[in-house]
């Protein structure tokens, strides 16, 4: 689901590396390589730089084997498995997102929509055929209203994982903040059941204020769950450096930390649809009984939140948190801007980011003050294509609007519709249906299939890719909406009509299942660029500028909201299909040097901060 953000490929292999890449005594020691390789048959009185390049690398002290240049070139990348502590975060995410989605579904008839005629005051429809092509409701606060508060709650869910991840990355640690989300998660449930009660429903002003009050705790709560799960997730992978495996039908192969995370990203991803699929129970909820017991489930579900995350906290792996590491960045960009440096920031090339490594500082300026300069040359570096990032995420909440209408308009478009006895809301849930197939069909059919190939999706062109999809279904909206509105007995009102078009509802379908299918392509790469590019000690601060997206998004559907409505939606639809192929021509032309893998982001020692400089006394430094 694209909301949020939420709240995982093809491979995508490293690039080749020289054996000095490969890791060094703490970890691997190679040192201890080399006298080994007589066991592969090698004169090592006669090994020339030509025949190491050549020769399989046995690490002594852990017995893997690493791969050779020439195998890093030719021999197929295969991900790792999932262990079991990361299935039970599976788990957890899967309560977290099914409560959240289970809540959140309805909440668009629940404001939108006043009491259904002839309904039993809680929500639901009238019984029998009168209740046939009605809508849940209870507010009644239009779509303006709605859009601008639905919109609130994604900026507030997506802008609070900024916060959250800066206390994970420094203070806390991830699985703290998690424990800390989910306490407030609870209490945020037990406050939107009280706008539902239908008691309070009859009073307006106090159900509309008892919602905002919960929106804004479990905005709260979100913030601090999402930016730390799904990279404590991929923290659990076992693979840590390509190495070789041999399979079972004799093929070596290279277990590849980047295809690992490739495909955990993706499973966690199809995780997060399940959750959402959750949202087509409550909507029933909502629409046969009452939103007391839509709200009422979903927090019955994440009480198996807490359960999960007692019974493995002692078998997580759980990076310490890093204190300096936000000062640390900032005191980078200082350095970076100071002294004239802002004028090469547009530059392309390696001198201008060279200016903030300490070996440069330490080299070029005898005065400098080294006991604040707690980084490394390799941070740097971090930072560097962390950025680079991060501007991809700046361009994607066009898709994220795109990716199911700006504000209201898909809802606006489903009241307007032929129900047939259907929930209007019934239709989004296609978009985790769409991921539930996509997902294994991509992960374990085509990708592997290309890379057999020899041919791998590379980031940009997966990212556009699904940029193109959701053209296709924005254009498919504009002239659905147009269709609505020649046929509605209110011509281009149709939305605050009290009769429907003849267009039926499933016409939804198409409009939703493709960008559902380019959220594999664009979200998921995202996630995968956020965790594989970040700073070693930044990965929750990163992942949460990827959810930032959506905060962007929201934003944007906020200032414009008063437009959603008709007689406009048509233009809507066509803007949104315009600017959504602009992006798609531009991410595989002017960010193609994304496409370059990452390397050694799954280094624990760089997590855990062991690679970090120690300061003299006297202000100097010691590796």
């Amino acid at each position: 689901m694209a909301t949020t953000l939420s709240e995982v490929t093809p491979a995508i292999g490293p690039q080749p590396v020289e054996l000095g890449d490969l890791p060094t005594k703490g970890i691997h020691d190679i040192t201890t390589a080399v006298p080994s390789l007589p066991e592969k048959g090698l004169d090592t009185a006669n090994v020339d730089e030509a025949d190491v390049k050549s020769a399989a690398i046995i690490d002594a002290s852990d017995g893997n084997e690493y791969p050779t240049e020439e195998e890093l070139k030719t021999l197929r990348r295969v991900s790792g498995a999932v262990p079991k502590i990361g299935v039970a975060l599976c788990l957890v995410e899967l309560a977290s997102v099914a409560s959240y989605y289970g809540s959140t579904g309805p909440i668009t008839n629940f404001l939108s929509n006043p009491l259904p005629d002839g309904g039993n005051g809680a929500g639901a429809v009238a019984p029998g055929e009168a209740g046939l092509n009605q809508s849940a409701g209870a507010l009644g606060q239009g779509t303006v209203t709605s859009s601008a508060l639905i919109n609130l709650f994604s900026f507030l869910t997506y802008v609070s994982p900024i916060l959250g991840a800066i206390l994970a990355d420094t203070k806390w640690g991830r699985f703290k903040a998690i424990w800390v989300g989910t306490i407030v998660g609870f209490f945020a449930h037990v406050i939107l059941m009280i706008p539902a009660i239908p008691a309070v429903i009859q009073h307006v002003k106090g159900a509309l204020g008892a919602f905002s009050v919960s929106i804004l705790v479990l905005s709260t709560a979100s913030g601090f769950i999402k930016p730390a799960l799904a990279p404590l997730f991929n923290d659990q992978s076992p693979v840590k450096v390509p190495t070789i495996k041999v399979l079972k039908s004799g093929e070596r192969v290279i277990l590849d930390p980047q295809v690992t995370v490739e495909k955990y990203t993706m499973i966690f991803y199809w995780i997060i649809n399940v959750g959402a699929l959750f949202a087509v129970a409550t909507s029933y909820a909502s629409r046969n009984v009452g939103f007391w017991l839509a709200f009422l489930i979903p927090g019955l579900v994440y009480m198996f939140m807490p359960l999960v995350l007692v019974a493995i906290s002692k078998s997580l792996y759980k990076a310490p948190p890093q204190n300096s590491v936000v000062v640390e960045a900032y005191r980078v960009f200082k350095v970076l801007f100071s002294n004239g440096g802002w004028k090469g920031v547009f530059r392309r090339g390696p001198e201008w980011w060279n200016r903030a490594k300490p070996s440069h500082i330490m080299a070029n300026n005898n005065q400098a003050d080294m006991s604040k300069i707690l980084w490394d040359d390799k941070f740097v570096d971090e930072i560097q294509q962390s950025l680079q990032a991060c501007t991809v995420f700046f361009l994607t909440p066009i898709f994220v609007m795109s990716d199911g209408g700006i504000g209201n308009s898909l809802n606006a478009m489903s009241v307007a519709m032929r129900l047939d006895g259907v929930p209007n809301d019934l239709p989004t849930y296609f978009n985790p249906i769409a991921i539930l197939l996509g997902s294994p069909l991509l992960t374990y059919v085509l990708y592997p299939y290309l890379n057999k190939l020899g041919y791998q999706l590379k980031p940009m062109t997966r990212m556009s890719i699904g940029c193109l999809m959701s053209c296709s279904a924005s254009i498919m909206a504009a002239i659905i909406q147009w269709r609505i509105y020649q046929t509605s007995p209110c011509g281009w009102y149709a939305s605050t009509c009290d009769d429907v078009s003849t267009v039926s509802l499933w016409w939804q379908c198409p409009i939703i299942m493709l960008p559902a299918f380019g959220e594999l392509f664009v979200n998921v790469t995202s996630y995968e660029l956020a965790y594989t590019r970040a700073p070693a000690r930044m990965k929750g601060l990163v992942y949460a500028m990827a959810l930032f997206s959506v905060a962007i998004s929201a934003a944007i559907q906020l200032a414009i909201a008063n437009a959603i409505q008709d007689p406009y939606l048509v233009w809507i639809w066509t803007a949104l299909a315009v600017a959504v192929f602009i992006l798609a021509i531009l991410f595989p032309t002017y960010f193609k040097h994304l496409n370059e893998a990452a390397s050694n982001f799954a280094d624990t020692n760089r997590m855990e901060g062991k690679e970090q400089p120690m300061v003299k006394a006297n202000g100097g430094q010691v590796a």
